[in-house]
């Protein structure tokens, strides 16, 4: 299975896919690191990516999912992915039991209180407004993950998905 962890920057993608790594074995990517330059120094402005921005960087990303899920391997990916497109363009053509979405969600409060409280090297904590309005809500299938209280506590919401969708067995994690 390919996890991407999905939503908006300061929900956690990156924490909760290391956590998750270390937790379960899987490899695991954070989109951030695939952005072209242009993109990085784009946000750090404080400008929203556009579709025309994003897609080289989602094709990168669909060509990484790809690797791993025609290898047969697992993997955890960190990435916004938006938009419907966007995950779109991530699935591509692998069948939709290989790649699963786990959106990571709160309140938006929280959300900005996370952004506030870390670092990041590109991200402007002063996207979220648009980054929250670009969001579209993913249908059914796709996880949805509460990040409104500690990593720890996201991490076992996650890991309780895991092995709800029989992916992992309780004792695997």
């Amino acid at each position: 299975m390919v996890l991407i962890l999905m939503g908006v920057s300061g929900t956690g993608k990156t924490t909760l896919g290391n956590m998750l790594s270390a937790r379960t074995g899987w490899p695991f990517l954070d989109g951030d690191d695939f952005h072209p330059q242009s993109n990085k120094d784009k946000m750090a402005a404080g400008h929203p990516l556009t579709d025309e921005d994003r897609a080289p960087w989602l094709a990168i990303l669909h060509g990484k999912i790809a690797e791993y899920a025609n290898a047969g391997n697992s993997m955890i990916l960190a990435c916004s992915a938006l938009k419907e497109e966007y995950r779109d363009t991530l699935r591509g053509d692998l069948p939709a039991n290989e790649v699963q979405f786990a959106l990571l969600e709160a309140d938006p409060r929280v959300i900005e209180a996370h952004l506030q409280a870390r670092h990041h090297q590109f991200m402007n904590p002063g996207l979220l407004g648009s980054q929250l309005a670009t969001l579209e809500h993913p249908g059914d299938g796709a996880w949805n993950v509460s990040v409104a209280g500690s990593p720890q506590d996201s991490l076992e919401r996650l890991c309780d998905h895991l092995v709800t969708a029989g992916v992992l067995s309780a004792r695997q994690i």
